[in-house]
Formats: structure tokens, C-alpha cells, sequence
């Protein structure tokens, strides 16, 4: 599996028709993250009804100077295990520099590897001309607009407390040098149960548009920690073949107590 595609699955595979991102979007905090946090994940694969493990991706973040401006530098990390390397190597890393006033990204740097297709991209994007540019070129982008992973991190930092159940929480992206406008449908909270534990979570039904991996329609599942660290604990959806099911294993230096684990496995 792409890592990108897990990293898209993390609150944000929803391409549809443009959508206005809001003001609820624009100029939001940080509150749910801090330097030091490190959260890792195992992804399992089931094709004849057996989860096995397939591959892990591990997400960090740490204060850092770019151009003198205080900045995250987030990082995602992507491996398929040795042992599946022969039908399909994946070697993924995605970083992010985002501004630590506004969590706006400044610069955008991908590392591909998946089965021999490689990509390496780097953009920068330039907030008072509202432009994001690469070796592509430069495109025009809106204000507040992420990259793939700065939308993660962005993300979790959504009062939740202002949605209902079914309310659509719009937003744009920048990738693969185009822009695309986006929303997280919220379904409310619930107790769940992963491969690490027991807790209570947040729960989200993208929209997925039909692509190479991922079948349309809102068939993927979202769970996030219900408390102030929104954690990302696991995503479940079909793909072309079989089904992919990504569950939190680990964590370091959360920002704030682990309150919504109920109990632990």
C-alpha cells in the first residue's frame, strides 16, 4: 500500500466539489500537540478474512527554526515489512514545516518509493503572495491552505464541541501541485476497541472519491482519541482488493494525559 494513501486516510481522503473552507479553518491554534510527540502505527492487510501485519508508519513532531520563523517539523514515516517487500516495497517519508503561530505549512518535502515508482517533491509556499512552488511551477493558492501531512496535525486541533453528527467540516489541500477542496464529515463519539486498547473516540466517514486503491464513496472509518490530544487510533476501509484496517500502537510525549484509553490490551 502507498503511504500516501494512509496518509490521506487520516481525516482527509474527501475530494468533492468545491466547498468554501470558512472561517473556522483560518487562524486556528495549537492545542492538541506538543515538541517531542512521536505516535506509531501498524497497518494490517486482509484479503481472504485474516488481518496480518503488513507495514508501520510512525509520525513526529518537533520545534525546530526555518528562516529564523519558529516552526513544527512534522514528519511521516512509511515501511511495508521486509517479508512483503517482494510483492510491493514501500519506502515513504513526508515532512512539513509549518509555521507554530498558525499552523500554516512553508515547506512541503516528499520522498517516494512504492515498488520502484519514486517521487521527490519540494514545495514552498509563500503566504503573502499566496503561492505554493515546486519544480513544477508555481500555483495559486487560497488562504489557509495544507499540505497532506500539515492537514493532519491541522486537523486535530477542531473543536469538535461546535458540530453535530453529520455536519461536513470543510477545508483545501495542496497536492501533487493542484488544489483540492475538502471536508471531514463528523458522526460524533463512541467507545471503541483496537489493537492497543479500549477507548473513547471521535468518529469521522470520509467521503472517498474512487481511485487506484481506494473504492468511492464513504466506506472509510475514522476514530481519533476523544480527549484534548486527538490522537488518530485507527481507520478502516475496502481498497480494490481486500481490506486495510490502520490502528495507533504507540505514542511518547502526548501533550496531554491519555485521558479517552479506557483500558489497555
Amino acid at each position: 500500500m502507498g503511504f500516501k494513501k494512509i496518509l490521506i486516510a487520516f481525516l482527509l481522503v474527501v475530494l468533492v466539489k468545491p466547498l468554501s473552507a470558512g472561517d473556522d479553518f483560518c487562524g486556528i491554534r495549537n492545542y492538541a500537540f506538543q515538541s517531542g510527540e512521536q505516535i506509531s502505527f501498524t497497518v494490517f492487510y486482509n484479503v481472504i478474512g485474516l488481518y496480518v501485519n503488513a507495514g508501520n508508519a510512525t509520525f513526529t513532531a518537533n520545534a525546530e527554526k526555518l528562516n529564523n520563523t519558529p516552526v513544527y517539523h512534522l514528519v511521516g514515516a512509511g515501511n511495508s515489512n521486509s517479508s512483503y517487500d517482494w510483492i510491493f516495497k514501500v519506502r515513504d517519508k513526508y515532512e512539513s514545516y509549518i509555521d507554530t503561530a498558525n499552523l500554516q505549512p512553508i515547506k512541503f518535502i516528499r520522498n517516494v518509493d512504492e515498488g520502484g515508482y519514486k517521487i521527490n517533491e519540494n514545495v514552498t509556499f509563500n503566504r503573502t503572495a499566496n503561492t505554493a512552488t515546486s519544480e513544477k511551477g508555481t500555483v495559486k493558492v487560497p488562504n489557509c491552505v495544507q499540505d497532506v501531512l500539515s492537514a493532519i496535525y491541522y486537523a486535530r486541533n477542531i473543536d469538535f464541541e461546535k458540530y453535530k453528527p453529520e455536519d461536513r467540516i470543510p477545508f483545501t489541500m495542496f497536492l501533487d501541485n493542484e488544489v483540492y477542496n475538502l471536508y471531514i464529515k463528523y458522526l460524533g463519539r463512541e467507545t471503541i476497541k483496537t489493537r492497543f486498547g479500549k477507548f473513547n473516540a471521535i468518529k469521522f466517514k470520509p467521503l472517498l472519491v474512487k481511485g487506484t486503491l481506494f473504492e468511492g464513496g464513504e466506506k472509510m472509518t475514522v476514530w481519533v482519541s476523544d480527549d484534548a490530544n486527538h490522537v488518530p487510533l485507527r481507520i478502516e476501509s475496502p481498497i480494490v482488493v481486500g481490506s486495510v484496517k490502520v490502528d495507533m500502537m504507540g505514542y511518547k510525549n502526548l501533550r496531554y494525559p491519555f485521558s479517552s484509553l479506557i483500558s489497555k490490551r
